[in-house]
């Protein structure tokens, strides 16, 4: 083998092995559940994947459609919204730290409805009329309503919802 082609194949081998180390943990990352794109960018930068390999690869995986923000938005609006109970103002944030960007979160919670997030909210505050049963009316409200704002419901939303179910409760103990 001459000298210009063993130093082709030695300058290959290193992008390749990290091309393949590349693929190896982005495929491994959707193995569990979808990801954005930018959750997978920063595995691969913190497995010390070169950048230029990591967009490559990214790139390629967006294509086939193994990675697509917008189906990841959409997908975790959906299930947060179910499983926590979580009002768009809240999700917004969860989608910014995962690395979505602004159109695509507000595309994604679009499909939110109001009547949706009524229902969410009404389920939270049911299950913890129990446990502000003993209490005074207002401090069950003040602790219903805290727990919808850290929901990230709004304030008139909060109230009413309080108000509503704490109304129909008082009035099934009669």
């Amino acid at each position: 083998m001459s000298r210009s082609a063993s130093m082709t194949s030695e300058a290959q081998g290193p992008e390749a092995d990290q091309e393949a180390v590349g693929r190896k943990i982005l495929l491994d990352q959707l193995t569990g559940r979808a990801r954005s794109r930018s959750e997978l960018a920063d595995k691969l930068r913190g497995k010390l994947v070169p950048d230029g390999v990591a967009e490559q690869l990214l790139d390629r995986f967006e294509e086939v459609g193994l990675v697509d923000d917008g189906e990841f938005a959409r997908a975790w609006v959906t299930d947060r919204q179910r499983s926590k109970g979580l009002a768009p103002r809240a999700l917004a944030q969860e989608l910014r730290r995962r690395g979505i960007d602004d159109e695509t979160a507000r595309a994604a919670l679009a499909e939110v409805t109001e009547d949706d997030q009524e229902a969410a909210a009404r389920v939270l505050v049911r299950r913890r009329l129990r446990a502000v049963g003993g209490l005074d009316q207002l401090t069950a409200t003040r602790r219903l309503t805290g727990l919808l704002a850290r929901k990230g419901y709004s304030p008139g939303l909060a109230f009413r919802v309080v108000r509503d179910e704490l109304g129909a409760d008082l009035s099934e103990e009669s």
